[in-house]
């Protein structure tokens, strides 16, 4: 009769070691991307206030071209995962290959398409008279280092498909002390001024995808796998990867939706819903730590045609993401007279701010289940219905968050707005993940 919560114990045990030993390292790499435009904007801005200016509007445009192709990253963990699963090692980097190819030639595309058009994209951004050929430099330089921060995307994606975040952690911290050293070199060493900031930029994130092929191509002569082109698999991919494009897509444009309607709330509104949106992606890189975990495990057990165990990690997950929602909520609401203040001294932002943090504080569970189940629908190659859930939630999301202007709402009405927007994407993944249908097992989906 004991021998049953014994080994229900031993089994949880497991997964939550091997959620933490996958979601810690994956967690540094996160928070380690962003450091690359801290590091850009801190050693820019002491330039002066129109470089600033041109750096904020050119890296707003590199992340965005950047940020839609994620899903690189994503469907290469998962396919590869998959096959790692099935035991089919040389498969597992064959396909992770493909990813690769698939990320050089859309880095080509972008780029074709970005240095030629930045003039354009920097005005339709607004950017002044002053701003604008800072931009322009910035956005032209830094654009060539797309194909590089997309293989990034996608040389990721195969290591943590091989239940490898390490390596991606290492690498992320390398490539901010190498962009951190180059700014501060080219800036002011070289006398380069802004152009010297996207060099460095450049320059470190070509370092890293060198640092990842040589790990992958080293993997694929140890198991036998081509490295060649192969352009059924970078059609697979691409195929793939499609509705996740669709899904990230619908994501961005809610949050442009939100920024969109803040604005339109008024200055103290707006101020303070970047600083609660900026925290908000703070606590979601966390969340995500735990959703990449869960894409590499639910990979692998469904290769390994583990059903029951793909179920049982989908259940601890859903337990993780609560704890951390409830975690991170506390610590907003505990946390929130130190860091308001490091913010802003604007009385009137701090006091449009606050009652609209304590909604996110409390939607935080909800955002913690949401995520590790997004996690575990991509991990099961789910994208098509990730797709049309999210199209789903910005459909109702849209309607309310632009009525809210117009009926006398403010931001907090706007944060319940988004509250609600992740609780029609908790609901419409809870049901699949209840369903079961995204349990399809084998090598492939």
């Amino acid at each position: 009769m004991t021998q049953a919560p014994a080994t229900s114990k031993a089994i949880r045990r497991q997964h939550d070691r091997e959620i933490v030993s996958l979601a810690l390292p994956a967690f540094g790499a996160l928070v380690a991307e962003p450091l690359f435009l801290m590091v850009d904007s801190a050693v820019v801005g002491h330039l002066g206030t129109p470089q600033l200016a041109g750096l904020a509007i050119a890296a707003a445009l590199l992340t965005t071209a950047v940020s839609v192709f994620v899903f690189l990253a994503y469907a290469t963990t998962a396919a590869v995962a998959r096959r790692v699963g099935a035991g089919d090692l040389p498969a597992a980097i064959r396909q992770g290959m493909d990813g690769i190819w698939l990320a050089l030639l859309l880095g080509a595309a972008v780029v074709a398409v970005t240095v030629p058009a930045a003039p354009w994209l920097i005005d339709l951004f607004g950017a002044s008279d002053t701003a604008a050929p800072y931009a322009i430099t910035y956005l032209r330089i830094s654009s060539l280092g797309i194909p590089a921060m997309l293989v990034v995307l996608a040389a990721t994606g195969v290591l943590r498909g091989l239940q490898d975040t390490r390596t991606p952690l290492y690498v992320a911290i390398g490539g901010f002390t190498a962009n951190a050293a180059l700014n501060v070199t080219l800036v002011y060493g070289a006398d380069l001024g802004i152009a010297g900031s996207a060099w460095g930029t450049v320059i470190a994130q070509c370092g890293m995808a060198a640092v990842y092929l040589v790990v992958v191509v080293r993997g694929a002569r140890r198991h036998g796998a081509s490295l060649r082109p192969d352009a059924a698999g970078i059609r697979a991919s691409a195929q793939a990867g499609l509705p996740l494009l669709v899904r990230t897509l619908s994501l961005r444009a809610v949050l442009l939706i939100a920024t969109a309607v803040a604005a339109r709330l008024g200055d103290a509104e707006v101020a303070a819903h970047q600083i609660i949106l900026s925290l908000w992606s703070l606590t979601a890189f966390a969340l995500d730590a735990i959703a990449i975990a869960g894409q590499a495990i639910i990979g692998r057990h469904l290769g390994a045609d583990d059903a029951e165990g793909a179920r049982q990690v989908c259940r601890r997950m859903i337990q993780w993401g609560v704890v951390s929602g409830v975690v991170l909520g506390a610590l907003i609401i505990v946390a929130r007279p130190l860091f308001i203040p490091l913010f802003t001294s604007d009385t009137a932002v701090q006091d449009t701010l606050l009652p609209a943090l304590l909604v996110v504080a409390l939607s935080q569970p909800i955002s913690g289940v949401v995520f590790v189940l997004d996690g575990v629908l991509m991990g099961a190659g789910d994208g098509p219905y990730l797709a049309w859930a999210m199209l789903l939630t910005l459909a109702v999301f849209a309607p309310v968050a632009l009525m809210i202007p117009t009926l006398g709402g403010g931001l907090t009405a706007l944060w319940w707005a988004m509250t609600l927007m992740m609780s029609v994407r908790m609901a419409t993944l809870w049901l699949r993940s209840r369903s079961g249908r995204w349990i399809v097992t084998g090598a492939t989906r």
